[in-house]
């Protein structure tokens, strides 16, 4: 296997783009990554292309990294189509890393584009509820029916007002109660307070308010935080991410023709690809196994990171990642954002581009937008948000869920 590099990366501003085509949407994040690399579309070999939702809300099903390619004029190439739920283009980057190690090509796109944002609320949350095991769910809400029913039913004879009701899926996406769940768990088993999870969209959103790329660059206090919405207690509307569209591209060849498009190259040290699968309550998860995969192929630890960008759909599920990337021991993530360890100034810096939170999370687009990041910092060419002379750097995108646990996960360690 080929030592493999990127060469480029682009990526467009988030946002909500209801009366703009995916088509421009990614062809302004693949002329960003061109011109970066400097290099011309016919350079392109491959291409992989992830999105997650295209069927559900602009209705094209099948063919898209064709369509949306062909439109700028790339074609005549293999163009592969991907999803992996929120982890769709960290897989497709994780293929086109496959591409060139193996020797097949030496210049390869991985493209990331979603369109989520919808005048119809309830076609985008469709998109969400098809990223879990819907066989599963479906006998789950079932089974809450019935029991609704029967607690109706009880009220009822009581001579109880009937109580209102209401699902996860009519107002948001069914993916915040899982987190609220696994917020409460750990408070439950380690005494992680909601402030600490507070801190963390504080973090993230002034991280925001540093990259022009982000989807809201607003400032929050921890009282605005902490004040915002209910969503799933203990999640507050400015604890989880938001809906909305974007695009990033990244480029990659063989790390022995780098030298022909920069003088700068980022390393892939590791790109990892895995699913969830069934284990023992005291077993290490789908995160902690990949990650050591990850460690393994890249030839470092945690304690060499520099700057982290993971898959903080919640505030609680960063705190929680801390401890299965191994960035600090089990029930001590709330002391690492109470220390300041992970704010740009700290020892490792996490989600300097404002995460998942801010940045926004058009889920076909996140992965390759984590490692333009990445490439970005370890480049210095992330500005006011740049972190002080790193040299590694990981990736964390997990995508869908099935029985409790993160369907796919892709880790990717970068370096210089």
């Amino acid at each position: 296997m080929r030592e493999v590099s990127i060469v480029g990366a682009g990526m467009i501003k988030f946002g909500k783009y209801l009366d703009t085509s995916m088509k421009v949407l990614a062809r302004d994040a693949v002329n960003g990554a061109l011109s970066s690399a400097g290099i011309e579309q016919k350079q392109i070999e491959a291409a992989v292309v992830g999105n997650a939702a295209a069927g559900l809300i602009t209705g094209q099903e099948c063919i898209r990294g064709q369509v949306v390619l062909r439109e700028m004029g790339i074609g005549g190439i293999p163009i592969v189509n991907c999803e992996n739920a929120c982890a769709s283009s960290s897989t497709a980057f994780h293929l086109a890393h496959l591409y060139v190690a193996s020797g097949m090509y030496d210049v390869v796109l991985a493209l990331g584009m979603e369109k989520l944002y919808h005048a119809d609320k309830k076609r985008t949350f469709a998109g969400f509820s098809g990223a879990v095991d819907v066989e599963l769910v479906q006998q789950l809400l079932a089974d809450m029916n019935a029991q609704q029913a029967r607690l109706q039913a009880e009220r009822e004879a009581r001579g109880e007002a009937p109580k209102k009701a209401g699902g996860a899926g009519e107002s948001r996406s069914m993916f915040m109660d899982f987190y609220a769940a696994g917020a409460r768990a750990h408070m439950m088993r380690y005494g992680t307070t909601r402030e600490q999870f507070g801190r963390i969209a504080v973090k993230n959103h002034r991280n925001g308010s540093l990259n022009p790329h982000a989807q809201y660059q607003e400032v929050y206090s921890l009282e605005d935080i902490l004040s915002s919405p209910m969503v799933a207690d203990p999640l507050t509307r400015l604890m989880c991410s938001p809906i909305g569209d974007g695009a990033a591209a990244a480029i990659l060849c063989a790390s022995s023709v780098a030298h022909r498009y920069t003088n700068k190259p980022v390393k892939v040290l590791a790109s990892m690809l895995t699913s969830g699968s069934d284990h023992g309550f005291d077993e290490p998860g789908v995160v902690p196994r990949v990650a050591k995969q990850a460690y393994e192929k890249a030839g470092v630890g945690p304690e060499d990171l520099s700057v982290v960008e993971l898959h903080d759909a919640s505030a609680p599920a960063e705190l929680i990642t801390y401890e299965e990337l191994g960035l600090c021991k089990p029930g001590e993530g709330g002391k690492m954002i109470d220390e300041g360890v992970t704010e740009i100034s700290g020892r490792i810096p996490v989600n300097t581009s404002g995460g998942l939170l801010a940045k926004g999370h058009p889920v076909g687009a996140t992965g390759v937008a984590q490692i333009c990041e990445i490439f970005w910092q370890l480049r210095g060419e992330a500005g006011k948000r740049q972190v002080s002379n790193p040299k590694v750097g990981l990736t964390e995108n997990g995508g869908g869920m099935v029985r409790a646990e993160a369907a796919a996960v892709s880790i990717h360690v970068l370096g210089i």
